[in-house]
């Protein structure tokens, strides 16, 4: 018997972001320019078993500088070769500055980087089942260990659709983040609320998910924001808490009422961006559905139905739900 075909139940929203044009690749992935490291600072709110560091990178005289987009995302070629002998192959990081760069003429980019240092785990018939050594992500580390000064091999920028609007005072926003997927909302709130002339003052909510306090990432600088700018909020969710230990969705969910979340997400003119882990995404969308709040923020492909919610599982999720008008996902 033929298979009936899967429909996508795409939702029309006149309240959609115009996210405009941007430049991509105008440094292409196999032909990295010079950048030279301008600074390199610890960006965790306290001791922690991370690592985690916001580079700067000086572009200048490249056709990277000034070519770039809040949220948008840069390469970067790790020097030497892989196992296999070829060169490594480009790593895309999040940029974490505003649209004019951390210098102001879109000379000077930046990211947020962690540290990859983890247990060696077989994960195949070829594996050695007994090994268990010491394993360091190759361009994370090189990266933390840059100094000021040293060169790094840049490529993009990449991405057309993670973006503010070209009109922002337009729109409210729900951001969410888990561990560094708070670089591209470091770009994007200051490029909102420091932004040359006046900030935009809409509504604007962050929550930022950690396993625990001590991994959150710029929590001082969006303390101080949130203090100084009446439209801002900043959340803290933590997974590992010894109190109340919940992720972001649930985080979310707890409060739709008491920080008015719910008020938010039924706003014609919200945008909900969510950046961190693959998978975070689910608990957001099912909580959507739940609270009757996912008109705009997702579209189902048949057989999925908001009715059958709490059965829907991770992978149906995947295949059957992809991000409203709306909604911008970058996951990793």
């Amino acid at each position: 018997m033929d298979r009936l075909p899967s429909i996508l139940i795409a939702v029309t929203d006149a309240n959609a972001p115009i996210l405009g044009e941007v430049q991509m690749h105008a440094v292409q992935p196999k032909a990295p320019v010079v950048g030279r490291v301008v600074s390199s600072q610890p960006c965790l709110s306290g001791r922690s078993a991370s690592f985690v560091r916001h580079i700067c990178i000086d572009v200048s005289g490249t056709p990277l500088a000034g070519s770039f987009r809040a949220g948008q995302a840069f390469g970067v070629v790790a020097p030497g070769e892989d196992d296999r002998g070829r060169p490594h192959a480009v790593r895309l990081y999040s940029l974490a500055c505003p649209s004019w760069g951390e210098d102001g003429e879109g000379a000077v980019i930046s990211t947020t980087v962690k540290r990859v240092i983890d247990e060696f785990t077989p994960d195949s018939e070829a594996d050695d089942p007994d090994a268990h050594h010491l394993f360091l992500g190759v361009c994370s580390n090189h990266l933390c260990d840059l100094r000021v000064g040293d060169p790094v091999l840049v490529t993009g920028p990449a991405g057309r659709r993670f973006l503010l609007p070209q009109d922002p005072d337009g729109h409210d926003y729900l951001f969410i983040a888990t561990g560094t997927g708070i670089a591209p909302f470091y770009g994007m709130v200051r490029e909102l609320l420091q932004r040359p002339g006046d900030a935009c003052d809409r509504r604007i909510d962050l929550i930022a998910g950690s396993p625990y306090a001590t991994d959150l990432i710029y929590e001082r600088f969006f303390s101080d924001l949130a203090g100084a700018c009446p439209n801002f909020n900043y959340h803290r969710s933590i997974s590992r808490s010894d109190l109340r230990s919940e992720y972001v969705d649930r985080y979310l969910e707890r409060n739709l009422d008491s920080e008015g979340f719910r008020d938010l997400l039924e706003g014609e003119r919200t945008l909900v961006y969510m950046c961190g882990v693959e998978g975070m995404q689910s608990g957001v969308y099912r909580l959507l559905a739940r609270h009757g709040l996912s008109r705009g923020y997702m579209e189902l492909r048949d057989p999925l139905t908001l009715e059958d919610h709490e059965q829907w599982d991770d992978r149906d999720m995947k295949r059957g739900i992809r991000p409203g008008p709306r909604c911008l996902v970058e996951v990793y």
